[in-house]
């Protein structure tokens, strides 16, 4: 299933993209796409509704976040090897890991606010995952029983806060409007993520076209290996690291600027739009 969100921020309702490619209102089935409602029952009775009878959303309604109410949003640094090159850093023998606030997520095509005063504001295509359930010290081996399904995610990055201002990543990765995720929700069932297509573009201009397959840990490991070290709540969001072609990494480094436009694909998970205005 592809799940998602609709509506103004702060108001959206959720919904699902039928077999032809119609968004059909769920607000009259569940509250919204978060916490329990992304567990296997929960998703099993979605799944086995029929979609013919559910009303249409409206027409270019805006989509939010594929998921609402992430109460932990966690990220995994240099999580391909060529990126960690490009960066200038060496692959870790255990996966980096740094928070971006709940508070910076918003909606796959909403606008990307540039910090005050940043000159180093970056791009990430990444692969998020979302728990569907409670997931505390679980093992590799059944990690994937503890995921709801998969989105796109950009992790937007402020270089210089994130590198130079002494202290963790966390300073770079929490601004509002770093976390654009989905358009959809897609659930696991219909995803394999050993080898997914990544791609972004900034102005038309392809800078990052890379796959899941060269992550240094994949999914199920990092799922068993986060949750040695916190509960996984339902709703909360991992995304996994990013493919090189980042702005940092260029020479000479390129950034982001007001009037830039990015498109953000994942095979099989749908494409972000997003332009660039200063904050």
């Amino acid at each position: 299933m592809k799940l998602v969100r609709f509506g103004n921020p702060g108001e959206e309702k959720p919904g699902l993209i039928d077999a032809g490619g119609k968004l059909r209102d769920l607000s009259g089935i569940l509250a919204d796409l978060a916490g329990e409602a992304l567990g296997e029952d929960s998703l099993a009775k979605l799944k086995s509704l029929d979609t013919s009878a559910l009303p249409l959303g409206p027409e270019g309604v805006r989509l939010g976040s594929c998921v609402g109410k992430v109460g932990n949003f966690i990220a995994v640094g240099l999580n391909y090897a060529d990126h960690a090159a490009e960066s200038g850093m060496a692959v870790p023998a255990e996966p980096v890991l740094f928070n971006k606030a709940p508070s910076c997520i918003v909606g796959p095509d909403d606008t990307i606010l540039v910090p005050p005063g940043s000159e180093k504001t970056d791009w990430e295509v990444e692969l998020a995952v979302v728990i569907g359930k409670r997931a505390s010290y679980v093992s590799e081996a059944d990690a994937l029983d503890y995921v709801a399904g998969y989105c796109v995610c950009n992790d937007v990055s402020e270089r210089s806060y994130q590198l130079e201002r002494g202290g963790t990543w966390t300073k770079g990765k929490g601004c509002p409007t770093f976390g654009p995720l989905g358009p959809w929700l897609v659930t696991k069932d219909e995803v394999n993520t050993e080898s997914l297509a990544m791609k972004l573009t900034v102005n038309g201009e392809l800078v990052q076209n890379g796959s899941t397959s060269t992550m240094v840990f994949k999914v199920p490991f990092l799922v068993h290996y986060i949750s040695q070290f916190m509960i996984l709540e339902p709703g909360d969001v991992i995304t996994t690291g990013t493919p090189p072609g980042v702005g940092m990494g260029m020479k000479p480094p390129r950034y982001l600027k007001a009037g830039d436009t990015m498109e953000i694909e994942i095979e099989g998970l749908g494409i972000q739009r997003q332009t660039v205005a200063q904050a």
